[in-house]
């Protein structure tokens, strides 16, 4: 197969495109299912912010200690084998979590193993699904791809959470176990994308310290990267508000699991329309100044959120939150990709994937500390005021990024050690 061979017009007419989208798709909404079910389940059980941001930490420390371990087996073994396997592990965590529910043997201790479990599946599997991409789709379709396999991402964030707080109202183990089947089906599609030649003749060189930390190096020469890295992290690190979710759910909306499902679901509803738009039409100029403009409004958007007592206004800015982060999702993924040679995608993806768990599941981690100490609203309202802060100070410190007028441009060249 060459990915130059026979380019469709359209994704939807690209067959390896859309069983990896649809497979994306299955993953996804187990995954969000099974976050709106942990939410409420460990309120529940403990009815601490703490606890809720003990889930976020537990979600990342795998993701902190095998994302580099996933870039190296990502760039030297077959990448949709890898993901199966990831996949797999997903499923079994979610078996569990669906037999101790069931059994009535639940804890917060049960929870937080399976979680841990989970973590370690996404540690791989966000690392591994980035660089699979590129080997799947024609060149000039892969602006739009991203686009597209994003979308996916988000249409599951609004079907998961949404059906999630829906069938949690039968038990949480009818969640788990459905998560489970969703899991095993997104192996079961990998086996029948077909995948580029240079995806599976791979080079291997020997594992050094400079070859394990090639791809931190590569990024730190590289200006662009760096600094689209680093406003995602920081930004999302101090706005994210997921984790306080069951928070307002319950005590500031009071709307049961079905409303935590609409609050968890809103983000990606505005996100979704926003792909819509980008899969059909990309971004052509002014990447750079689009990037930081759309990382503001993801900080005012919080603010209204935290200052709102309006379930409709609340669900509206987290609409345009999930909006705003679309945008700066969509360039990202695009430049990394883009910016990096395919040799080392692997070890750039597992960098960029630990920056994107950094923001989310250490920034649920923190939203639940601060939580603790000041409460929910003051939190969340505390976080998006550092996310305008964030931008403003990113903007002086990577003018190269703001520069950025297209895709297919190279704007900087990575640095010399």
């Amino acid at each position: 197969m060459s990915l130059n061979d026979a380019v469709p017009e359209s994704l939807l007419r690209h067959r390896p495109f859309m069983l990896y989208w649809n497979a994306r798709i299955f993953t996804s909404v187990a995954f969000q299912m099974a976050g709106v079910a942990v939410g409420w389940q460990m309120y529940s059980l403990t009815g601490s912010a703490f606890d809720l941001g003990l889930v976020g930490l537990v979600q990342f420390l795998p993701a902190a200690a095998l994302m580099l371990v996933a870039g190296q087996l990502a760039d030297r073994y077959n990448r949709r084998t890898i993901l199966q396997l990831c996949q797999t592990v997903e499923g079994l965590a979610a078996a569990m979590l669906a037999v101790g529910s069931l059994s009535g043997w639940i804890s917060k201790e049960f929870i937080l193993a399976a979680v841990f479990l989970i973590g370690c599946g996404r540690a791989f599997e966000a690392t591994t699904m980035q660089t699979l991409l590129p080997a799947i789709v024609p060149g000039p379709l892969f602006p739009r791809a991203v686009a597209g396999s994003a979308s996916a991402n988000q249409a599951a964030t609004i079907a998961g959470p949404a059906l999630g707080g829906l069938l949690y109202l039968f038990g949480p183990e009818v969640v788990y176990f459905i998560c489970a089947a969703l899991f095993a089906c997104a192996a079961l599609l990998l086996i029948f994308v077909q995948i580029a030649r240079a995806d599976r003749t791979v080079v291997r060189p020997p594992v050094t310290l400079e070859v394990f930390f090639a791809g931190v190096s590569f990024i730190r020469r590289n200006p662009i990267i760096l600094g689209i890295m680093s406003l995602d992290l920081f930004a999302v690190l101090l706005g994210g508000a997921t984790a306080l979710l069951p928070i307002f759910a319950k005590d500031v909306f009071d709307v049961g699991p079905q409303g935590l499902g609409l609050l968890r679901a809103a983000p990606a509803v505005g996100a979704l329309l926003i792909m819509a738009v980008l899969t059909r039409w990309s971004l052509r100029r002014g990447i750079g100044r689009t990037m930081f403009l759309a990382v503001a409004c993801f900080g005012v958007a919080t603010i209204v959120f935290a200052l709102s007592r309006s379930l409709e206004l609340s669900l509206l800015a987290l609409a345009v939150l999930g909006g705003a982060d679309a945008v700066g999702v969509v360039i990202r993924q695009t430049l990394v990709q883009l910016e990096t040679p395919d040799e080392m995608r692997g070890r750039v993806s597992a960098v960029n994937a630990l920056f994107i768990g950094m923001s989310n599941q250490l920034g649920d981690f923190r939203a639940g500390m601060v939580a603790f100490w000041i409460g929910a609203i003051p939190a969340v309202l505390v976080g998006g005021i550092g996310t305008l802060l964030v931008v403003v100070l990113c903007m002086r410190i990577f003018p190269e990024l703001y520069r950025v007028d297209d895709y297919h441009t190279r704007h900087a060249q990575p640095r010399q050690p």
